[in-house]
């Protein structure tokens, strides 16, 4: 099992937490005295991972992943093309992750690793909206509301097998429409767009459905802790997060 973390840049405006903190890239953002990358790559490691990857353009953030003893390898043109370099550096099976996952636990790894059914080419980790509320009440995320549930992602996939490598442009598409499941039930068919209106067309169906229309075994992996699904995207973030690191009580923000 090989990872590969996450942290390239998107292209537009500034990352809001980098601008707020003052540094180049999100990634050195620092949480309980670690940039958050470093929080990551320990993670991984203490989950039993030995190669580890950091796809990364902005000198300092590769910089650091080499001080950490990680490869660094080039984006691609968004996450869905760095993830193909990935896996053709690195192969199946795959752990893929980001840097701003700076909460990420070794057992969520082992978890997530020991629940994916047996044959999946692909899982993905989402964590139902009750676990989340129940670990950070209060916490205001954006769910995907299927019948099976409302789900948020807990920025972990694994490509468990070379078929994977089938899902990458696929990956893509869903990477544009990840808030509106609408467009993604509608590639899915008439009859899986009408399941969806109707309220009727669970998740994890539809990510199966997906999987099988690209020719690979495609699996929704339940978080067991609701907390894996909280990243640092924008600054109130960053403040729950080292509430959090901290050992800290208290209301989050909203």
């Amino acid at each position: 099992m090989n990872a590969l973390i996450l942290a390239g840049s998107r292209p537009g405006a500034p990352d809001p937490v980098a601008e707020a903190e003052g540094v180049a890239h999100k990634s050195l953002v620092e949480i309980a005295g670690k940039p958050m990358l470093a929080h990551v790559v320990v993670a991984l490691r203490e989950a039993g991972i030995a190669r580890i990857a950091v796809s990364a353009s902005d000198p300092h953030v590769r910089d650091l992943a080499a001080e950490l003893g990680c490869e660094v390898l080039a984006t691609g043109n968004g996450p869905s093309a760095s993830v193909a370099i990935g896996l053709d550096t690195l192969g199946a099976p795959l752990l893929v992750t980001t840097s701003d996952h700076a909460l990420l636990k070794p057992e969520w790894v082992r978890d997530f690793l020991a629940d994916t059914p047996e044959g999946s080419d692909v899982a993905i980790l989402l964590a139902r909206r009750e676990a989340i509320e129940a670990a950070m009440p209060g916490s205001r995320r954006t769910y995907l509301r299927f019948a099976d549930g409302h789900w948020s992602g807990c920025n972990l996939f694994l490509l468990a097998s070379p078929r994977a490598g089938l899902a990458i442009d696929t990956w893509k598409m869903v990477e544009a429409d990840r808030k509106r499941p609408w467009r993604i039930a509608a590639r899915l068919g008439v009859g899986m767009l009408l399941g969806y209106a109707l309220g009727r067309l669970t998740l994890a169906d539809a990510i199966g459905r997906l999987g099988r229309k690209i020719g690979v075994t495609a699996s929704l992996v339940a978080a067991r802790d609701g907390l894996a699904a909280v990243d640092v995207d924008k600054p109130s973030d960053l403040v729950d997060a080292r509430a959090i690191m901290g050992g800290r009580a208290g209301a989050w923000t909203t």
